[in-house]
């Protein structure tokens, strides 16, 4: 097992030549590679640096990377205008579509009393561990999974061998992933590099993907306090201490504790990024843990014009909505269709405040009886755009004309919000 590079603090501010020199240092030590597949991640992880990273990879193998996998778990496939945006000059002939309900492969299943231990008892049946098969059975003389490591809903922190099993894995590995974080609790992971389903991965990763020859490109970013990125660290490795090296920076890059808990604060969601709640509820997840009992979450979404990814997925969150966690495990007990898609009722509680703060969405591209269907309080966009104005705010706390007090976040995706008094 080898940590091939690392680098990173939180005043680092790696260039994109110093990022190109390293990954051509990590190259070169793994030697002559043949057949190289890169797993990336797709759209919704744009800032992550692994687009530009992905391209530099191309710039090294050529002909030699033969296949480029968004890793999209149940996101929609990218379209052109997406896939030129985020991988410019790699050619489109290398992209391989990940479809999530049709082209895996189980490859074993984590033992159901592990996973009873590790859970706390929460989910008592054996976990299968599910690949696309083109990683499992393509021929890959090396395997780099690309992407960032940031605070997450689901797993505590994103990417790792999550890229793997939930990126590339299958409907029914990504929906009883997503129910154990939801069951288990986003509050008690988000931010922990060591989680129930961290620890279910990482059996199924050295049980069953010994042979697989995977590396890890991790980066973490951060803001550079004017508004825009910086690549805070760089970490590549095939095996956990490279995960583990950058889940500790993340935690200090993108993890803000706040002096006070949030009264009201206004996320926006930016219009390339954020197309359904599916994803725009990273408004809700990343700050729940700094809101007030009773306070109030703003959610300027413009380009919102759906719930689900998915067509199934929209459909089930338009039925049941955004309930409390015992509504949506009573939903689950009585109705089959959820009982089928685990990851949707997952959604559904991470989605709710439980009844603790409000949540205002303002969206571009759904009405009102559409937004108040599935519990949410509708706000119009236009107004709350010059109540709210994006080009005046800057992140962190704000002062009104009014007087009035609020936090604003421009991009919710980059971090985690939270106060003292729920850590």
């Amino acid at each position: 097992m080898t940590l091939y590079f690392a680098e990173g603090s939180t005043t680092t501010a790696l260039t994109d030549q110093q990022l190109r020199e390293a990954l051509t240092a990590c190259f070169e030590q793994l030697g002559q590679r043949r057949r190289v597949l890169a797993l990336p991640p797709d759209f919704t992880r744009f800032n992550s640096r692994g687009g530009l990273l992905t391209c530099m990879t191309y710039d090294y193998f050529g002909d030699r990377l033969v296949d480029v996998m968004p890793a999209l778990g149940t996101h929609v496939p990218m379209p052109p205008w997406q896939l030129e945006k985020m991988f410019p000059g790699l050619p489109t002939s290398l992209i391989r579509p990940h479809r999530w309900r049709e082209d895996v492969v189980t490859i074993g299943h984590v033992p159901a009393d592990y996973v009873t231990e590790v859970t706390d008892g929460i989910w008592t049946k054996p976990w299968p561990a599910q690949l696309n098969k083109l990683i499992w059975e393509g021929g890959h003389d090396l395997i780099l999974s690309i992407g960032q490591v940031v605070p997450h809903e689901v797993i505590g922190m994103a990417n790792y061998n999550k890229n793997i099993f939930v990126g590339t894995g299958g409907s029914q590995g990504i929906n009883e992933s997503h129910f154990i974080g939801a069951a288990y609790g986003m509050e008690r992971m988000m931010g922990r590099a060591d989680t129930p389903l961290r620890r279910i991965l990482n059996y199924a990763q050295d049980h069953f993907c010994r042979h697989l020859p995977l590396v890890y490109v991790l980066t973490v970013v951060g803001s550079d306090g004017a508004g825009g990125l910086v690549t805070r660290g760089l970490f590549v490795g095939d095996d956990q201490e490279c995960f583990e090296r950058a889940a500790e920076l993340s935690v200090q890059v993108n993890f803000t504790v706040v002096e006070e808990p949030f009264r009201k604060v206004v996320v926006y969601l930016d219009p390339e990024e954020f197309h359904s709640t599916w994803l725009g509820n990273k408004s809700i997840y990343r700050t729940r843990m700094a809101i007030d009992d009773g306070g109030e979450l703003i959610v300027l979404a413009p380009a919102v014009q759906t719930f689900g990814e998915d067509q199934q997925i929209d459909r089930l969150i338009r039925k049941y909505g955004y309930r409390t966690t015992p509504e949506i495990m009573q939903f689950m007990q009585e109705n089959e269709d959820l009982q089928q898609n685990l990851s949707a009722a997952a959604h559904l509680i991470h989605g709710s405040s439980e009844n603790r703060f409000r949540i205002t969405y303002c969206p571009g591209q759904l009405d009102r009886s559409e937004i108040e269907g599935v519990g949410y309080q509708y706000g119009d966009l236009q107004e709350m755009l010059r109540r709210y104005d994006p080009e005046r705010l800057t992140d962190g706390w704000n002062t009104m004309d009014d007087g009035q007090r609020i936090y604003y976040i421009s991009n919710p995706a980059l971090g985690l919000w939270a106060h003292a008094s729920r850590l």
